[in-house]
This record gives structure tokens, C-alpha cells and sequence, in this order.
């Protein structure tokens, strides 16, 4: 079966951009026929919200791709249309996660499915995480021309079916995100690195701040905990698509100026380890959304996480079950109560020695497997075949 990948890769950034170039490097490690198509252009620089959706890391995640497809011009729309083609796949894979590229998407899997291709829609996001009131018709516009679908979570395929009853669904969860667990150090020299004192756990919120995220929770859960004379130091690390001062402001409202250290910026590749190696738990205080990478990720790297109820606990995988500490993120007092119990149990700092010890060990020990080998290429073998089962219907 040859396929085609339709979606962004670097020199774009972001988890969709990894999710695809995972997705081709696993195709590839199972000998399938595949070519990668991505973007000319991804967004207009005026519409982008942050800085740019350029990849600044010097090590990048790549994979060869042609870069055919522009939003706006019309005519790579037809043009990349009869590039893929003439390379005759059997399934043309569609990322699919904002409204913006249905234009485009309709036009090109329309004219596929004119040359027999079957179409194929990866849902990461039926409708964006801030939806409008088009986004809906924006959608079913797109995803009308699919054949088959493979869907993330259950709430996406109840998202999905809303739009398309008739939608033929394969569920397959999004896997762990473990490419950049080879990068793990000592967590006190990571914390040495980043000016964090080491012998206070640090809690790790990780990925571009949206008002989705929920953030602001996190924030006060840490004043919470410091109201019990509990110092737990909150690592932010990410582009804020949101006033970064709104929170500045929370922050010295709250008297956490000392235990709140944020990074302004998207985190090139190649230094994603060293904020994951330095933290003890991840929380990911979501008060939206369906699925987060960025809890993969920390999954990835063996580190317990606190995460929102939002995100459906039927999705994540079972082996992970014992490390997900689950809560009401608008809850403060409940998501602080989650961290000191997940801290408890992760987190017993003596002298630095002690201290290494203990972050090699329970990053290993409960029966975990090595986050370098938490997932292998398991899970993202189970999504291709997923996707080849899904291809056939």
C-alpha cells in the first residue's frame, strides 16, 4: 500500500509537525511506500499568533518532503493535486487540526478522490480549541471528502459523528511522544542549568500558553501549596499566545515572584530535555482541549503527571495509568492537594548524591520501563497499523 502524508514537518514547528514526521519515519522503519507532501506557506504571518511557526532548533526532527501546498494560492492547490498523482498512492493521510487549511484540504482531497485516492482524515481536533461560529461548516466542508477517519480520543469522535453521522472511525490514541527522551540528564544538573534550587521539586508547565491551557490554575494551586508552607517551584516553559503580563501580575499579586521562573519562547528540540530532565511532576491544568502532547511527552520522559479531567483518562495508556494523578483543574485547592500527593510520592531530596539517586530511580523503578524505551516505536507501530486497517475500509 503507498501512501501519502499531507501535513506540516520542519522547518514548521510543533507537535503536529513531530506527530508527521513520527508518523513517516515509523512508515519508513516498516518498509512502506510512502511520500510526505507539506507547505509552501503554513499561515499568513499576519494570522499567525506567535512569533513565527518556524522550528529555531538547531537539531531538528526531519524528514524529506516536497513543499507544494499554499493556503491562499489557489493554483498549488490543482498543481500539488497532480503531483500526487502521478506518484499514484492508494491513501493520501490528512493531518487535520484547525479550520484554517479546509479550503485547501476540500479543493485537494476532492480532486484525489476524482483519481481514485483514497482519503484519509488523522484527527487531532475536530473544530479548534477556540472555535467560531464558521468552524463547524469549515469543517464539515473538509472532512466531507474524507473516506475514513482515525480518531484520538472518544470526545473527538462524538465531535466528529456531530458533523459527519456517517463517518467510518478507527480509534487509535495519540502515542507517547518519547523522540526526545534520549536527551534526559541528572535532574539536579538540569536544575543547576536552569537556576533552580535542587533540593526544592519543581513542577513543569510545558508548551504554548493558550487561555485553554489553564494556567492561571496551576499559578495558584502553587500559591496554595505555598500558604501550607509547602516550596514548590513552578517551571513555565513556552510562547505565550496570550498577555504574558496578565500572569506577571498574578504572580507578584501572589508572592511567587521567587517560586515561579517562566521561558518566553518556544523550546528549540535540542534543550526539550533539559526542562523535563530538571522537573519532579508535569501538570497540565487544561480547562479545555482533548488531548495534550505535551503530557505524552512527560510520559516520554517517566515523569509522574497532574493533569485535567478534560482530558479523557480512556485515552492514555494503561501502562502510564499508575503515574496520571487526575483532578478538577478549576479546583485549586484540589489540583494543590494533587501535587503535594504526587510529590510525596515521587519526590524525597537529601544531599546531592541522595538526590541523583533518587531521580534514577523513580524514573525506573515501579516496574516503569526506561523512558527511552517507554514506547519504542510500539505505539506509533499500533498507529500505523491502526492506519492501514482504517485505509482499507
Amino acid at each position: 500500500m503507498k501512501f501519502v502524508l499531507v501535513g506540516p514537518v520542519y522547518p514548521y514547528r510543533g507537535g503536529i509537525a513531530h506527530y508527521t514526521t513520527m508518523l513517516a519515519q515509523t512508515l519508513a522503519k516498516r518498509g512502506s511506500q510512502f511520500h510526505v507532501v507539506s507547505f509552501r506557506r503554513q499561515y499568513p504571518r499576519w494570522l499567525y499568533p506567535g512569533k513565527s511557526d518556524r522550528d529555531p532548533s538547531q537539531k531538528p526532527l526531519r524528514v524529506n518532503a516536497e513543499y507544494l501546498l499554499d493556503p491562499l494560492y489557489l493554483w498549488t492547490w490543482w498543481q500539488t493535486a497532480r503531483r500526487i498523482a502521478e506518484w499514484k498512492p492508494d491513501v493520501a493521510i490528512f493531518q487535520w487540526w484547525t479550520t484554517f487549511w479546509a479550503p485547501a484540504f476540500a479543493v485537494l482531497a476532492f480532486l484525489l478522490r476524482r483519481q481514485g485516492v483514497k482519503v484519509m482524515f488523522v484527527i487531532h481536533n475536530v473544530m479548534p480549541h477556540e472555535p467560531r461560529i464558521w468552524d463547524r461548516w469549515l469543517a464539515r466542508l473538509a472532512l466531507g471528502q474524507g473516506h475514513s477517519f482515525l480518531v484520538q480520543t472518544g470526545r473527538e469522535k462524538e465531535r466528529l459523528l456531530s458533523i459527519l453521522p456517517q463517518a467510518q472511525t478507527t480509534m487509535s490514541p495519540l502515542p507517547i511522544y518519547d523522540m526526545f527522551a534520549g536527551q534526559r540528564i541528572p535532574i539536579a544538573k538540569a536544575k543547576q542549568r536552569l537556576g533552580l534550587p535542587a533540593d526544592e521539586p519543581v513542577a513543569l508547565f510545558f508548551g504554548i500558553i493558550r487561555p485553554y491551557k489553564g494556567l492561571r490554575f496551576a499559578i495558584q494551586a502553587i500559591a496554595e501549596l505555598h500558604a501550607r508552607d509547602k516550596v514548590v517551584n513552578l517551571l513555565v516553559a513556552g510562547e505565550f499566545w496570550e498577555d504574558v503580563t496578565v500572569y506577571m501580575q498574578l504572580i507578584e499579586q501572589l508572592g511567587l515572584s521567587a517560586q515561579v521562573k517562566i521561558d518566553n519562547r518556544y523550546i528549540p528540540d535540542e534543550e526539550v530535555g533539559l526542562y523535563f530532565s530538571a522537573a519532579d511532576v508535569f501538570v497540565a491544568s487544561y480547562i479545555g482541549g482533548t488531548q495534550s502532547a505535551a503530557v505524552k511527552m512527560a510520559l516520554g520522559f517517566g515523569l509522574p503527571v497532574v493533569i485535567s479531567k478534560s482530558l479523557s483518562s480512556a485515552d492514555l495508556a494503561d501502562e502510564t495509568a499508575h503515574r496520571l494523578y487526575w483532578v478538577d483543574p478549576t479546583d485549586v485547592v484540589a489540583l494543590a492537594d494533587a501535587i503535594e500527593c504526587c510529590l510525596s510520592s515521587h519526590f524525597h531530596p537529601s544531599n546531592e548524591n541522595e538526590i541523583l539517586a533518587e531521580a534514577r530511580q523513580k524514573r525506573g523503578n515501579e516496574k516503569e520501563l526506561p523512558a527511552s524505551t517507554l514506547s519504542d516505536t510500539d505505539e506509533w507501530d499500533e498507529l500505523v497499523t491502526a492506519i492501514e486497517t482504517a485505509a482499507i475500509v
